[in-house]
C-alpha cells in the first residue's frame, strides 16, 4: 500500500502550492510583498543559526580606498562615480560560503565578495561572490540551497548525496556547478580571485535615464587557484590560510588592488535581449556587452579588531545610493529584505550604529529605541515626522522615477517557463573555453564530488546529473561517466 501523502503547509498549517517560484508582477516583474510564503521562508532561513552568521560565516576583512579612473556620468549621477580621481573609503569582507566559522579556507565553494563605499550619499553595499552567477534564480530555494551545503540532519555531516541530489532536481544550477568544479572553486587567495556584484543592477543618469548595470572587479594581481590536490593538502596545513594571507601581504605593504569594470545595457533592450538580464544564473556574454573601465579599490588597512570591524560588519544589498537602484532579478528582489532581517537578528535593530556599519555622513530619520542604542538616541529631538519643531524635511532631488513593471497582474511565474529554460548553453561554452588542462581537472573534480553520492538513490541521482552534463557538452558527460565507470552509449552526432 503506497504511503499517504503529506500535505505542504507554512508553519500555520495552511496548505499552499508554491514553494519554489515567487509571485511576480508578470514572468520577469519584481517580486511582490504580499507573497507571504517567501518572506515566511526566509526569515525562518535566517533565524536558523546563533549568533553566527547563517551563511558566509567564516571570512576576513579590511580597510581600503576606491579611486575614479574613468568618466561613466553619462550612466550614472551616483556621487561615488562623479569625478576622475575622487577617492571614497571602503570596506570588503571575503568570506567562504557553506561552512562554520571554524571551517577551512580552502574549501571548494563559492567565495563572498562583499563591499562598502561610505560615500556622502549613504553607505553603498554591493555584496557579491567570486562568480559572476548563483545556482539557483529564484529566492525561494535559496534556504533549500544552503541547507543542502550544511550538515545531514542524521549524520550531522557534509553530505555529497543532498548537494548533487539537489543541483539534479534543479538544472538551472548546472552553470554555478561548472565552475565551482573548475579550480575556480578553490582560489589561491582571496587577493587572487575576481569579484562580481553578480546581480544585475540599474543606474540613472542625470537625465533620468535607466541602464541596467553588472559589476566586475578583476584582480590586479592575477587570477591564481588550487588543483583539488593542493587544496586538500592547504586543508591540513592550515585552514585559515587566506585570512594569513590577507593579513601578511597588508602588513607587508603588499596592497591588492582590483579593477571596477561595469556592463551597461540600455533599459529598452531588456526586454529583447536573447536572455533573460535579470536571470541571476545567466552572465551577458562580452562580445554583446563589452567591459568598461570605471575606477580602482585597493585595501591597505587591517581592522585592529576582527570581531568590531570584521564580525559585525553588516552588508545588504538594499543598501544603494542615489544614481545606483534594483533590478527585476528574483534573487536581488528576495535578499533585499532578507538581508536587513538577518543583521537586525543577528546584530540587533540598532546594527547600522556600530562603526564599521556607521555612516560617517548626516544621518537623520525618527528611529529611536531598541536594543543596543549607540548614538544618543536622538536625544529630545521629535520621534514623529511631520512635525512643527525640526528641520528634517524629505529632498525632492532625490527621487527616482517609476519603472514600468512587465506583467498586469500577479502569479507565480514558473522559473523555468518556456524563455527562461534554456540551462545548458552557457554552461557548455565555459566548458569549451576552459584549456584542456582546465578541462581535465574540471572534469576531475567533479567525479571526485559526485563519487561521495550514497545510499538507495545513487544510482538515480547519478543519471540524472549526468544527464545534465551530457546535454551542457557531449564531451564532458561521457568524461564524466567515464570517471564515474557509468557505461554510455556514446550519441552517433558525437561520433
Amino acid at each position: 500500500m503506497a504511503e499517504e501523502k503529506k500535505k505542504l503547509t507554512t508553519a500555520s498549517g495552511i496548505p499552499y502550492v508554491e514553494h519554489e517560484n515567487s509571485m511576480t508582477a508578470g514572468p520577469r516583474g519584481p517580486i511582490l510583498l504580499q507573497d507571504f510564503i517567501l518572506h515566511e521562508k526566509m526569515a525562518h532561513f535566517n533565524r536558523e543559526r546563533i549568533p553566527e552568521r547563517v551563511v558566509h560565516a567564516k571570512g576576513t576583512g579590511a580597510y581600503g580606498t576606491f579611486t575614479v579612473t574613468h568618466d561613466i556620468t553619462a550612466y550614472t549621477k551616483a556621487k561615488i562615480f562623479n569625478k576622475i580621481g575622487k577617492q571614497t573609503r571602503m570596506m570588503a569582507r571575503f568570506s567562504t560560503v557553506g561552512g562554520e566559522k571554524g571551517s577551512a579556507d580552502a574549501e571548494r565553494d563559492p567565495r563572498g565578495f562583499a563591499l562598502k563605499f561610505y560615500t556622502e550619499d549613504g553607505n553603498w553595499d554591493l555584496v557579491g561572490n567570486n562568480t559572476p552567477v548563483f545556482f539557483i534564480k529564484d529566492p525561494k530555494k535559496f534556504s533549500d540551497f544552503i541547507h543542502t551545503q550544511k550538515r545531514d540532519p542524521r549524520t550531522n555531516c557534509k553530505s555529497p548525496t543532498m548537494m548533487w541530489d539537489f543541483w539534479s532536481l534543479n538544472p538551472e544550477s548546472l552553470h554555478q556547478v561548472m565552475t565551482l568544479m573548475s579550480n575556480r572553486g578553490t582560489p589561491r587567495s582571496y587577493r587572487h580571485m575576481h569579484g562580481f556584484g553578480s546581480h544585475t543592477f540599474s543606474f540613472l543618469n542625470a537625465a533620468n535615464e535607466r541602464f541596467y548595470v553588472k559589476f566586475h572587479f578583476i584582480t590586479q594581481q592575477g587570477i591564481e587557484n588550487f588543483t583539488d590536490a593542493e587544496a586538500v593538502e592547504m586543508k591540513g596545513k592550515d585552514p585559515d590560510h587566506a585570512q594569513r594571507d590577507l593579513v601578511e601581504a597588508i602588513d607587508r605593504k603588499d596592497f591588492p588592488r582590483w579593477t571596477l569594470k561595469i556592463q551597461v545595457m540600455p533599459e529598452a533592450e531588456a526586454k529583447t535581449y536573447r536572455w533573460n538580464p535579470f536571470d541571476l544564473t545567466k552572465v551577458w556574454p562580452h562580445a554583446d556587452y563589452p567591459l568598461i573601465e570605471v575606477g580602482v579599490m585597493e585595501l591597505n588597512e587591517i581592522p585592529r579588531n576582527y570581531f568590531a570591524d570584521v564580525e559585525q560588519a553588516a552588508f545588504a544589498p538594499a543598501h544603494v545610493v542615489d544614481g545606483i537602484g534594483y533590478s527585476p532579478d528574483k534573487m536581488l528582489q528576495g535578499r533585499l529584505l532578507s538581508y536587513p532581517d538577518a543583521h537586525r537578528y543577528r546584530l540587533g535593530v540598532n546594527y547600522e550604529q556600530l562603526p564599521v556599519n556607521r555612516c560617517p555622513f548626516a544621518v537623520n530619520n525618527y528611529e529611536r529605541d531598541g536594543a543596543m542604542r549607540l548614538d544618543g538616541n536622538q536625544g529630545s529631538a521629535p520621534n514623529y515626522f511631520p512635525n512643527s519643531f525640526d528641520n528634517i524635511v524629505p529632498d525632492p532631488a532625490y527621487k527616482a522615477p517609476g519603472q514600468e513593471l512587465d506583467g498586469l497582474f500577479a502569479d507565480w511565474y514558473d522559473r523555468n517557463a518556456p524563455g527562461e529554460d534554456d540551462h545548458y548553453t552557457q554552461p557548455g561554452n565555459l566548458f569549451r573555453l576552459l584549456t584542456p588542462e582546465e578541462k581535465r581537472d574540471a572534469i576531475h573534480n567533479i567525479v571526485g564530488a559526485m563519487s561521495g553520492i550514497s545510499g538507495p538513490k545513487k544510482d538515480e541521482i547519478i543519471n540524472r546529473q549526468l544527464c545534465h552534463f551530457f546535454r551542457a557538452d557531449i564531451q564532458l558527460g561521457m568524461s564524466i561517466a567515464s570517471g564515474l565507470g557509468v557505461k554510455v552509449d556514446m550519441p552517433a552526432h558525437a561520433k
